[in-house]
């Protein structure tokens, strides 16, 4: 099966939505293995946002420490808001608080020490960009969404994921593919559905 074009799978992360129990809420409940998943799905993207804030591999780092130590002080406080929000968009927010705090505490350092050095690294520290507007943080998120799928592949039979990669990746007809797989057009649909409604809960995008 052909690998998931950027774009298509951009879609999906746009698509994400409310769940019953998902990855944050076993999180909640001091769950390993779900901390495991949450770190393994999002640690090269918080490296990421480090690396296009600024920071070299050692800050990036102790950043990344950071991050996640502050996720599970406050995860239990974490409630998606009336707009939206979701928890890549929170841990978006962690991240760049880490990293402006990087860029502070070198502007407490003595003069010729980093100092004037980090007053321009922080004056010059450019904002979030929205997944429209930079095509590496769409690449990156893309990622993310690859290794959400390589996670909970194992979890469906092979026609059912088929119904879903076809419709949603490789934006074929569903009437289509239901053709090709020997499926009803509903059938397909709610194949596409199940695995959405999977892929939301191991990202964590929780609907409270």
């Amino acid at each position: 099966m052909s690998e998931a074009r950027p774009s298509a799978i951009g879609e999906v992360a746009s698509s994400s939505g409310g769940t019953s129990r998902g990855l944050l809420q076993r999180a909640r409940e001091h769950d390993p293995g779900a901390w495991e998943r949450m770190v393994a799905l999002y640690a090269p993207l918080v490296l990421y946002w480090c690396r296009q804030w600024g920071l070299g591999e050692d800050d990036a780092a102790d950043v990344f420490q950071d991050v996640f130590q502050s996720v599970a002080a406050h995860i239990a406080g974490f409630r998606r808001d009336s707009s939206g929000g979701t928890f890549r968009g929170w841990l978006r927010t962690i991240t760049r608080n880490k990293v402006n705090d990087v860029f502070r505490r070198r502007l407490r350092e003595p003069p010729g020490v980093g100092g004037s050095e980090a007053q321009t690294a922080l004056a010059q520290l450019p904002e979030p960009a929205s997944l429209d507007e930079d095509g590496s943080a769409d690449v990156a998120v893309s990622a993310l969404m690859r290794r959400a799928l390589e996670l909970i592949r194992c979890e469906f039979e092979t026609r059912t994921w088929h119904a879903f990669w076809l419709t949603v990746v490789e934006s074929r007809a569903p009437k289509d593919v239901a053709a090709e797989l020997g499926m009803s057009d509903g059938a397909v649909r709610v194949a596409k559905s199940r695995v959405l409604h999977r892929l939301r809960v191991e990202l964590g995008d929780c609907g409270k």
